[in-house]
């Protein structure tokens, strides 16, 4: 195959806890009977509250065929190639192992919002007898449980340089790095309708920084879908899938499917602009493909409108803050009604006969 998959996960091959119908079926198609994989796919999701094994073995789970924590992206994957963090004391938020998602990563001082909270209940991190190094970084991983409590902790941390225990000072800016996985603004679940997501939480921390400061609270790196660091990271998992199988084949197209206009398809078609724009580099593929499925966020209710372009333009921006609105990357290149769907389309514009 001269092709690979990236698959988003909520709203493409599972619904909460549920597996999409379509998903077993589609995934028939892309192994042998021995269950290997006959093209290179990798799972993209924006989540990041659990380690990749365990997300590898739950979609092994309710898929039925075997997949490895190598073709598991999560939203917080490329943190590993941040190593200039991974000495610094920073504090982490979200859910799920935190710690050990951190030290997985490769952090080796991660402190959690609970840890601050629980041994200084009034933030006196001075005179505590294990206090923490100053804290040097934020990572945000994904929504917490407590929004209050991590929002009022993380602005702490911001307007004291690292020492949560001192008065706040506006003159620290800029502030101490932020990291963030996952701008999701919404995700579907089981609910009729889509949950918020870990963007929501960020707007909220942006716009209360913004209100206490009056300047704009500013992020050393923004991972997850859509940006482009999340889609080279996933290029990356693709080829070593490839060179593992020892597929000669060089990977011209990534087919990216996803049913969020504003990550999945937004993601794909800015990383495509990206390979365009670079496509003397021998290394990288030629081009990515959005296929929107209408099985999550993205519902057309109706039949497909023929003209997506204005049904699209016409809706509110719901992208991140730091990525502006451009109506040719919210158009997918493809809709079809699910992932079954998704795969026959993907074999038949390939000529591919497995």
């Amino acid at each position: 195959p001269s092709f690979g998959f990236l698959f988003d996960i909520d709203g493409v091959l599972v619904r909460g806890k549920t597996p999409i119908p379509a998903a077993k079926t589609a995934f028939q198609k892309l192994v042998n009977s021995q269950g290997q994989f006959l093209v290179p796919v990798v799972f993209v999701t924006n989540a990041g509250n659990c380690l990749r094994q365990k997300k590898a073995d739950q979609l092994s789970h309710l898929l039925g065929v075997p997949i490895s924590q190598d073709q598991v992206m999560m939203s917080h994957s490329p943190l590993r190639m941040f190593k200039r963090y991974h000495e610094k004391c920073v504090l982490v938020s979200g859910q799920g192992p935190l710690l050990d998602i951190a030290q997985d990563l490769g952090f080796c001082q991660p402190i959690t919002i609970e840890t601050l909270r629980e041994k200084h209940p009034l933030l006196d991190v001075v005179d505590h007898d294990r206090r923490p190094n100053v804290l040097v970084t934020v990572v945000l991983f994904g929504e917490p449980v407590r929004w209050e409590t991590n929002l009022q902790l993380i602005i702490d941390v911001l307007l004291t340089s690292g020492y949560p225990g001192n008065p706040h000072h506006h003159e620290n800016y800029p502030h101490i790095p932020v990291l963030a996985c996952n701008m999701d603004l919404m995700w579907v679940a089981e609910a009729q309708s889509p949950r918020f997501g870990h963007g929501t939480f960020m707007v909220c921390l942006e716009n209360i920084y913004k209100k206490i400061t009056g300047k704009d609270l500013k992020y050393e790196a923004l991972m997850g879908k859509p940006s482009k660091l999340t889609y080279q990271y996933a290029e990356y998992l693709i080829r070593a899938q490839a060179a593992e199988r020892q597929w000669k084949q060089p990977i011209q197209t990534l087919y990216a499917v996803g049913d969020n206009l504003m990550t999945d398809v937004y993601g794909a078609n800015l990383y495509n602009r990206y390979l365009e724009e670079n496509s003397r580099k021998a290394a990288a593929a030629a081009r990515c493909r959005s296929v929107l499925v209408c099985t999550g966020v993205y519902n057309p209710h109706t039949e497909v409108p023929l003209d997506t372009r204005e049904s699209i333009t016409e809706t509110v921006f719901h992208g991140h803050r730091d990525f502006r609105f451009d109506p040719g990357l919210v158009e997918p290149d493809h809709i079809v009604p699910d992932v079954d769907a998704a795969v026959d389309l993907v074999f038949q514009l390939e000529n591919f006969a497995p």
